[in-house]
Formats: C-alpha cells, sequence, structure tokens
C-alpha cells in the first residue's frame, strides 16, 4: 500500500573526494549480505546517485507521483523509508581522515544537486527537504542543508 511522500532526505556516500562510486558499488554496499560485506538489505538506500560530473543516476525507479509505493521504498533513513525519497552525492568525507566529514561537492555536483532540489521543490512543495543527520545521530551529508536551502530560495 502507497503512502504520501513526506520527505526528500540528502545524503553523501562518505567517500573521500575525486572518488567516483558507481551504482553497482552502491548496491553492493547495501544489498550483499553481511558475509559478503554488505548490509544485506532488500534495496539500496537511494533513488537517485549525484557523480562526481554532476550526472545524475536513478537506482531506484519510481513514478514521480506523491506517493512512495513499496516498490520505491528505498533503505536510507530507518523510520522514514516508508515516506520518503533519498537522493545521495558522491563524497562527503575529508581525504586524510575518512571520520571526519566534509562538503566535498564538486561544483558540478552543487549545481545538480540545486537543480535537483528546486525541481523536486517545485514539483512537490508540501515535502520537507532535510539532511540525513536530521533524522538520524550522523553527520551525512557533510553539510548544513537548512542554510543551503535558504541559500537556493526554499523555505
Amino acid at each position: 500500500m502507497s503512502k504520501p511522500l513526506q520527505y526528500l532526505v540528502i545524503h553523501c556516500t562518505a567517500t573521500k573526494p575525486g572518488r567516483e562510486v558507481s551504482s553497482d558499488e552502491i548496491r553492493h554496499w547495501h544489498t550483499d549480505p553481511v558475509s559478503k560485506g554488505g548490509r544485506g538489505w532488500k534495496q539500496v538506500g537511494y533513488t537517485d546517485m549525484i557523480h562526481l560530473d554532476g550526472r545524475v543516476e536513478r537506482l531506484v525507479k519510481n513514478n514521480e507521483d506523491a506517493q512512495v509505493d513499496p516498490w520505491e521504498i528505498t533503505n536510507g533513513a530507518k523510520g522514514y523509508n516508508a515516506i520518503s525519497r533519498h537522493v545521495v552525492y558522491v563524497g562527503g568525507v575529508d581525504a586524510n581522515d575518512v571520520k571526519k566529514a566534509k562538503d566535498t561537492r564538486t561544483a558540478a555536483q552543487k549545481e545538480a544537486l540545486k537543480k535537483y532540489v528546486l525541481d523536486f521543490h517545485k514539483r512537490f512543495p508540501k515535502v520537507k527537504i532535510i539532511g540525513h543527520n536530521q533524522v538520524a545521530a550522523k553527520a551525512c551529508p557533510s553539510f548544513d542543508v537548512p542554510k543551503w536551502l535558504k541559500e537556493i530560495g526554499v523555505r
């Protein structure tokens, strides 16, 4: 049974600057059994991924409406998945210390994420746009989403 879309959650892959990540890697990290280095989830954590060059890749198909159907659910934020879509940018940690969060978005990623969020907000103005860290004890997405939203004109 579908549920109304309530959140767009922004994430980072928590990878070093300049290190590209493929959709196959994301699938491995999330859906492979724990015994094979994955998390054993049924689905990846993100609907879309923004690559270093700003290219947006769809990881999980959805019908682009204001409902989250069971087949559209991704595992991005525990307790929010059935009512959210999730977008991730590649990067998010310091080059010298992977335990230190850092906004590593390239200019192309910043522009792509801005366009993505503005389009999303235009289509779904009632949906709250948040960072993963606003619903979980994590540094992800390694930048202040509420502040950034104000900067790009989303209230």
